[in-house]
């Protein structure tokens, strides 16, 4: 399970660099991009330092990525209304149309392929994945 695991995380990030190519960003870019959408998702203020820490990146190289990805009008930057020495990112309608467009397909056969299965099997593949991400989370 482990090497099938590994082997879906190489087609997925495949699937990343793809996109990231057509899109004239790095891969790590698009890595930033999902992680500005899964803190939107989740209801986090997403800043440079919470970027930094996911991506495990320094501080110039965060700054670098959310440059790259500002001047191409991927993400916003703007200030924190509760703390205005706090700059949030946050990613752009069009970024978000870009990644539906190209994802979305993949995404939509992944969701149907797991309404195929029952409720208990659905709970087992869940519980397996937040715990290997747990486990490979340093």
């Amino acid at each position: 399970m482990v090497h099938l695991l590994r082997a879906a995380s190489v087609e997925f990030g495949l699937r990343q660099a793809e996109f990231a190519a057509a899109h004239g960003m790095h891969p790590t870019d698009v890595r930033a991009l999902i992680c500005l959408l899964d803190a939107a998702r989740a209801g986090e203020n997403a800043t440079a330092g919470l970027l930094s820490a996911r991506l495990g990146l320094h501080s110039a190289g965060t700054t670098a990525v959310i440059d790259r990805l500002e001047q191409l009008g991927h993400v916003t930057r703007t200030r924190d209304d509760a703390d205005r020495r706090r700059v949030l990112v946050r990613v752009s309608p069009e970024a978000v149309r870009l990644g539906r467009a190209f994802f979305g397909p993949l995404l939509d056969g992944l969701v149907e392929l797991i309404g195929t299965f029952t409720p208990a099997e659905r709970a087992t593949v869940r519980h397996f994945l937040t715990t290997a991400r747990t486990a490979l989370t340093p």
